[in-house]
C-alpha cells in the first residue's frame, strides 16, 4: 500500500535532517551539558522548574486519596513533559547563540512562529488524558477493592495473589509511552527551531531512535529514574530535575540531529 501524499511529503521533509552517530554512554554527557546550562541561567530555569513542580504538587493534592487516579495522572504528566520543556530548550538555544537568556526568552518560546508546536502539544495532551482515563478505568474496574492510597495500590494491584491487573496496567502504559517517547526525543526542539510539519518531526525522531537504540534506551532510563527521584522528594526535587532534563534534552537534539547543509 502506497503512503498518502501528506505522509510522503512528511517523510521527504524529515529526510532533510541527518542523524549523527553517538556512543552508547553519550546521554551522560547530555546531562553534564544540561547541568552547565542550568547554572548559566539559574533564575529562569529554576522558576520554570518550580512552576512544573507546583503542577505536580497540585495533581498530588487533588488526587491524594484517589491513588487509582494519581497513578495514571503522574504517568500522563510524563507524556506531556516534552512540550512543557519548551522554555528550557529556548534558554539553551539562546546560550548557544551567545545571548543572555531571561524570563522573556521563556515567554517568547510559548508564542511559536506557527501552529505546529501548538498542534503537537495538543496531541500530547490528548495522549496523556487518554492514558489517565484508561488507567483509572482499568484499576477501578478490576482491582479487588477500593484503591485510595499507595499502600492499597501495592497490596491490591502490584502484589495481588490472583490475576494480572498490574501486568496488564504496565503493558498498556508501555504500549502508549514507548511510541510517544520515540516521537518526542527530538521532535519538539525541531518544531521550535524549524518550520516543518508535526509528522515530519515525528518521523525524524523515530529515525533517531531506530539508529541509536542503545543510547536512547539509556536516555529513557535516566529520564525516568531522575523524575521518580524528584517525585520521591514530595516534588521538591523536580525543581532541579526538570530544568536539568530540559536543558539536557536540547543538547541531545543538537548531538543527534544534523541540520541541512547551509543551516547553522
Amino acid at each position: 500500500m502506497r503512503p498518502m501524499p501528506y505522509t510522503r511529503q512528511a517523510l521527504h521533509e524529515s529526510r532533510r535532517f541527518g542523524v549523527r552517530p553517538v556512543p552508547p554512554l553519550r546521554p551522560l554527557a547530555w546531562l553534564a551539558m544540561g547541568w552547565r546550562d542550568l547554572w548559566r541561567c539559574p533564575l529562569p530555569s529554576l522558576l520554570q522548574g518550580l512552576g512544573l513542580a507546583l503542577i505536580g504538587s497540585l495533581i498530588l493534592t487533588l488526587a491524594r486519596d484517589r491513588f487509582w487516579l494519581l497513578a495514571g495522572a503522574f504517568s500522563g504528566f510524563l507524556l506531556v513533559a516534552p512540550i512543557l520543556a519548551t522554555g528550557f530548550y529556548a534558554l539553551s538555544h539562546a546560550l548557544e547563540l551567545g545571548r543572555r537568556p531571561d524570563l522573556g526568552t521563556v515567554a517568547q518560546a510559548w508564542w511559536p512562529r506557527n501552529g505546529q508546536l501548538v498542534k503537537f502539544g495538543l496531541l500530547l495532551a490528548l495522549a496523556g488524558t487518554g492514558w489517565v482515563l484508561v488507567s483509572a478505568a482499568l484499576i477501578t474496574a478490576y482491582a479487588p477493592g477500593h484503591i485510595s492510597t499507595p499502600a492499597d495500590f501495592l497490596r491490591r494491584v502490584v502484589l495481588a495473589p490472583e490475576g494480572y491487573l498490574f501486568e496488564v496496567w504496565l503493558a498498556l502504559g508501555a504500549l502508549l509511552a514507548a511510541p510517544v517517547f520515540a516521537s518526542t526525543v527530538v521532535a519538539v526542539p525541531l518544531l521550535m527551531e524549524q518550520r516543518m510539519r508535526v509528522l515530519a518531526a515525528v518521523f525524524a525522531s523515530w529515525r533517531v531512535v531506530m539508529e541509536h537504540p542503545a543510547p536512547i534506551a539509556l536516555w529513557a532510563f535516566l529520564i525516568m529514574a531522575l523524575t521518580l527521584l524528584g517525585m520521591a522528594t514530595f516534588m521538591l526535587g523536580l525543581v532541579l530535575v526538570l530544568p536539568l532534563l530540559g536543558h539536557a534534552s536540547w543538547h541531545a537534539y543538537r548531538d543527534l540531529v544534523r541540520r541541512p547543509q547551509g543551516e547553522h
